[in-house]
């Protein structure tokens, strides 16, 4: 196998060999621009404040630290908010799916006559809505205030954007064909949507599952609009919370002279596991779901 490689190494052209090299070389410096940010922010983390500060961690930790994520898992409302948020995660994103794909299979389908009417009123929602003053009262009349369903049933519970992309997904890789045989069978369309649609969309489910997973746990305004109790609030508002508090802290003590920056450092190492925090479960669930993510974002794309 290496021969054969070199052998069609050998027989390309210089020009195509050179375009090879120039398009590997960028997407390298592609893949570097995008991942040394998120590589810095890990090895800063846990460097010591005072080596990040003075850039002098690059590469690689320096002066190990975990003052950051002590200061973080050091407090009891970091608990309270990733119990909260798994629950506006997990359940909200099941009621966002049993909600979507079924108005998604209805609206695919070409013998009901009022789909257009209907999908009309949802995309009309995408430009213009009551705005936030009716939305709060909305939701007060609805006794959802201090609640945790404000997080789960509320304008968004439904969005549009993936309600037109498991639509079209429908539309062309669930052929009409199909629901006939099942109907001569006696098959409903009930049964015919969770015994064959269903399972035939994996790769549209899990790209909007994890499009609605992400957008409740980094869902940051319902809990600081809707929510007054601290055993409700989001793991957002919490470490939002902690890092207002070290940042006032360093602010404070920047009145004293080198006390000022050495808080600021701390402060700043505050802020970097806090970004970690928030954003590693995601990080971490993406990979086991992108084998669907491209095929099904492609495949239910609306087609020009």
């Amino acid at each position: 196998m290496p021969s054969i490689t070199m052998n069609r190494i050998r027989n390309k052209k210089p020009t195509d060999l050179l375009f090879d090299v120039t398009i590997v070389a960028i997407c390298i410096l592609m893949f570097f621009i995008v991942a040394y940010p998120l590589y810095f922010i890990v090895i800063a983390s846990i460097s010591d404040p005072t080596y990040v500060s003075t850039g002098k961690v690059l590469f690689l930790p320096k002066g190990f630290s975990l003052f950051g994520y002590e200061q973080i898992f050091g407090d009891s409302r970091v608990w309270i908010g990733y119990r909260n948020t798994l629950f506006y995660a997990l359940f909200g994103t099941l009621i966002n799916l049993l909600l979507t794909l079924p108005a998604a299979y209805v609206l695919s389908r070409h013998e009901f006559k009022a789909r257009r009417f209907l999908m009309f009123f949802f995309i009309f929602t995408m430009f213009f809505n009551g705005g936030l003053i009716p939305t709060y009262m909305l939701m007060r009349d609805l006794s959802l205030l201090d609640t945790p369903w404000v997080f789960i049933f509320n304008p968004l519970t439904v969005n549009v954007f993936n309600l037109i992309i498991t639509r079209t997904f429908f539309e062309n890789n669930i052929p009409h064909e199909m629901f006939e045989a099942a109907t001569m069978d006696g098959c409903s369309h009930f049964k015919f949507f969770s015994t064959i649609v269903l399972p035939l969309s994996k790769a549209v489910t899990a790209v909007i599952g994890l499009y609605y997973l992400v957008w409740h746990w980094n869902d940051f305004f319902t809990g600081l609009i809707y929510i007054r109790d601290y055993n409700l609030q989001p793991l957002q508002i919490v470490l939002r919370d902690i890092l207002l508090s070290n940042q006032v802290f360093a602010e404070g003590a920047g009145s004293g002279g080198t006390g000022g920056g050495y808080a600021q450092r701390y402060a700043d190492q505050v802020k970097y596991g806090v970004i970690i925090v928030s954003s590693l479960p995601v990080l971490v669930l993406y990979p086991f779901i992108q084998k669907y993510f491209e095929k099904g974002v492609l495949i239910g794309s609306v087609k020009g």
